[in-house]
């Protein structure tokens, strides 16, 4: 993602047709709506919230009402002390990290993303180096262009150095979501090995409900995060999590002595979505639809535009904004890809980087380095002219025409 802003950067002047960007969308009605929120917040609070410091778990408001939504939505038994907002999803990751792997007093413990590929800014999280792995999945073939998943759990429940087990859902960047019952093994499995389960729900329910996935499991075991970045604010880094006091009272600490808060005028505006239930209808009216529809489009261009004498495969995703392409071609490599598509005014997102120690890979083989991610946020013709470059590239690098990156 550096390379790709680094490259645009210095290059004035060119076209690029950018299909690795992980910004949501931009949609008019959601634009408009957090505006009429936003203002509504600033005019009613703004002295109060944003002039004055507040509470390290969250602006009293704001926890109350996600109190009162989580009761009601999902019959959730929770109170004020199973909730802590942070300044995104990512960084309340970062916390949980933080504090629950790493070098200990009887032995050290690693972050365990319990499917890869996932997300790639997980891999950063750890402090330690070494500290962070991921269990390769089984890979199902589903037909001639499609592939899945599967959680190798046996191989996790095996793990002898959990600390803490992550997993975006529906992922990125393949888009599989956890199903209800899959997430019990994953809880059991955290039983297990005494250790908590965060589940990052970026893209899930209840908002920005990109796609079909499972309602987000209460459990002792489960920290919950949950984001505004998708459904519209991603500029705004407001992200919080609901699970047991047990683990949601360190973060509050950590928060205390790190950033003291998240920022509050956004907070103020999260709660009145909440309560007006204006954010529930913009994912079920607008957000949700969107999506559904950008996927179709997407997967359609995919499917006339790939040649056909070549093995590609495209993950069954269940939500997400993205898709994710396989190559299952001795000849592909995703590094090539990437450098001979940039050289062409396109960029995708070389597929290596969201698996972990690809190196020692015990059962995927090259699976790692011959994926792809493309983004369905940019505007259609974008993605058309994208797709098409990439059709052509693939040609291309089958028959060798395309030359090798200097």
């Amino acid at each position: 993602m550096d390379d790709i802003a680094t490259t645009i950067g210095s290059a004035t002047g060119k076209e690029w047709l950018n299909l690795g960007i992980g910004n949501p969308a931009s949609i008019p009605e959601v634009q408009d709506t957090w505006q009429r929120l936003t203002s509504g917040a600033l005019a009613a609070s703004f002295g109060d919230v944003s002039c004055r410091y507040g509470s390290s778990r969250g602006l009293p408001e704001l926890v109350d009402t996600i109190v009162d939504y989580f009761r009601g939505r999902y019959g959730w038994d929770v109170g004020p002390r199973n909730v802590v907002v942070g300044p995104g999803s990512q960084m309340l990751c970062f916390i949980a990290a933080a504090l629950f792997t790493g070098p200990g007093a009887s032995r050290d413990t690693r972050l365990v993303l319990p499917m890869t590929p996932d997300y790639t800014g997980y891999q950063g999280l750890s402090l330690t180096p070494g500290g962070i792995t991921g269990v390769e999945p089984h890979v199902r073939i589903q037909g001639a262009r499609s592939f899945r998943y599967l959680f190798d759990l046996a191989t996790l429940e095996g793990l002898t150095d959990v600390g803490l087990m992550l997993l975006s859902s529906p992922s990125n960047p393949a888009g599989r979501s956890a199903s209800r019952g899959e997430l019990q093994r994953l809880v059991s499995a955290a039983q297990g090995h005494d250790v908590p389960l965060v589940v990052d729900n970026a893209y899930g329910a209840p908002f920005p409900g990109i796609g079909p996935s499972a309602a987000p499991v209460w459990d002792e075991r489960v920290v919950n995060v949950f984001s505004v970045s998708k459904a519209g604010l991603p500029g705004e880094r407001l992200g919080f999590a609901v699970g047991d006091e047990q683990y949601i009272e360190p973060i509050v600490s950590f928060m205390a002595n790190s950033a003291l808060h998240a920022p509050q005028l956004v907070q103020s505006t999260l709660a009145h979505a909440l309560r007006s239930d204006a954010l529930d209808t913009l994912v079920e009216t607008v957000i949700g639809p969107f999506y559904a529809e950008r996927r179709k489009f997407v997967e359609s261009l995919l499917a006339e535009a790939l040649p056909q004498d070549i093995a590609w495969r495209l993950h069954a995703a269940e939500g997400g904004m993205f898709c994710w392409v396989w190559v299952d071609e001795e000849w592909f490599d995703d590094l090539r890809l990437y450098e001979t598509l940039k050289g062409r005014g396109v960029f995708v997102v070389p597929g290596r980087y969201f698996f972990t120690d690809i190196e020692h890979s015990r059962g995927l083989g090259r699976h790692p380095r011959q994926c792809f991610r493309i983004s369905m946020t940019p505007d259609p013709d974008t993605i058309a002219a994208g797709v098409e470059v990439i059709a052509a590239t693939l040609g291309d690098l089958c028959v060798g025409r395309a030359r090798p990156p200097r």
